[in-house]
């Protein structure tokens, strides 16, 4: 299902979808982290590669892919996801249990969202 309207908020590092039945706002560094991009994903489940440090991260613009998808350009260079509709109100219909799921894997990797931010474990 296509969205009707696709908003890009870029003083809010946002992406909003209306869809004919519900509205959706996408954080920029949600959508970044959550590419498709064989970078991000990998070529399996087990291959998926957790990005950090990407709190800061904006979206520079956005491209039809055809009649299915778009294309997100972010501001840190990443721009060979591409977001299918279905992909993408997959993740807005998710997002509050993928957030979570993603800062977990976060903390149990001892990595941070903030790219100047370094975690050290100190081992007593």
């Amino acid at each position: 299902m296509k969205p009707k309207k696709i908003r890009l908020n870029r003083a809010e590092k946002n992406l909003q979808l209306v869809f004919s039945d519900a509205e959706f706002t996408l954080p920029a560094e949600y959508l970044r982290v959550y590419s498709p991009s064989a970078e991000v994903r990998g070529h399996g489940a087990s291959e998926r590669v957790l990005v950090s440090g990407k709190m800061q991260v904006s979206i520079d613009a956005l491209e039809a892919a055809g009649r299915y998808a778009l294309k997100i350009n972010f501001d840190d260079g990443h721009d060979t996801g591409i977001f299918t509709w279905e992909y993408l109100r997959e993740l807005a219909e998710n997002y509050a249990t993928n957030w979570e799921a993603y800062l977990q894997r976060l903390r149990a990797a001892g990595q941070g969202r903030d790219p100047d931010e370094s975690v050290v474990k100190l081992i007593g």
